[in-house]
């Protein structure tokens, strides 16, 4: 009786103090507010930089033509991994609600390493990021542990970049052919480390891969031999869309292992 007397007394204690939702919290006004003026910071800053761009192509030896064809290249190869995010927030709603999903995950930073900062943080409090314990005060921890995180992204890159640029000028002066292959073989190193950590996770993963690399590769084979330029554009989409399609088809058909 006596144990049953102090569950009723915490049970309509705990009641009576409950706090606001997680719900609540993450669609408050001043979070909307915040999130509106970074999306309005970053659209004005994309309209300044195309503004550059178009008036100081000729000192680039660039025609206006072939910056309009840099911008749809530029937009059209945005698209899949727009489409990616998109499908992550999607799924980060539920937990963060929509002005967190909004700035941290489309804006600053990746998925999976708001997500891992998210995740840390709520065992630190004890709680399951979703699940068990995840309360209001364990989603406050949460969102402050992914600003953190984004915030090393943007002070690492507002100091590293001045020094990036040091080097550069001193490999120019060494040997200007190092500037035109360094740049490639780090795009190249960075996306080829991105899908071979793919392959070991399952089946479903290295079709997925093996599938759109042919794509892709398909892609810039016609664009040469036919002289497509246009492929060149559009084969990223399209190996992404056949990616998508392969990964839908063999997760349903019992490639997991």
């Amino acid at each position: 009786m006596h144990h049953q007397t102090n569950y009723g007394f915490l049970a309509s204690s705990s009641s009576q103090n409950a706090g606001p939702s997680v719900t609540e919290i993450a669609n408050n006004p001043i979070l909307w507010v915040l999130a509106c003026s970074v999306l309005f910071v970053i659209l004005v800053q994309s309209a300044i930089y195309m503004r550059a761009v178009r008036r100081n192509a000729e000192a680039a030896d660039m025609t206006q033509a072939e910056v309009s064809k840099a911008f749809r290249a530029g937009g059209v190869a945005a698209i899949g991994p727009s489409l990616a995010v998109v499908l992550v927030a999607v799924a980060l709603l539920p937990l963060f609600g929509t002005p967190p999903v909004l700035v941290r995950i489309g804006l600053i930073g990746s998925a999976g390493t708001e997500v891992a900062s998210a995740s840390v943080a709520a065992n630190t409090a004890g709680a399951e990021l979703g699940g068990h314990g995840y309360d209001a005060s364990t989603f406050v921890i949460a969102l402050a542990a992914m600003s953190l995180s984004g915030a090393g992204w943007m002070i690492a890159t507002l100091i590293l970049t001045p020094i990036f640029q040091k080097s550069e000028a001193t490999l120019q002066k060494v040997n200007p052919a190092l500037m035109t292959i360094v740049p490639s073989a780090a795009l190249l190193a960075a996306f080829a480390s991105l899908a071979i950590t793919e392959i070991p996770k399952s089946n479903v993963h290295f079709v997925t891969v093996i599938a759109s690399a042919a794509v892709m590769g398909l892609c810039l084979w016609i664009a040469k031999a036919l002289n497509q330029t246009w492929l060149r554009e559009w084969g990223l989409g399209f190996a992404i869309l056949v990616g998508l399609s392969v990964a839908y088809f063999a997760h349903y058909n019992g490639l997991n292992g």
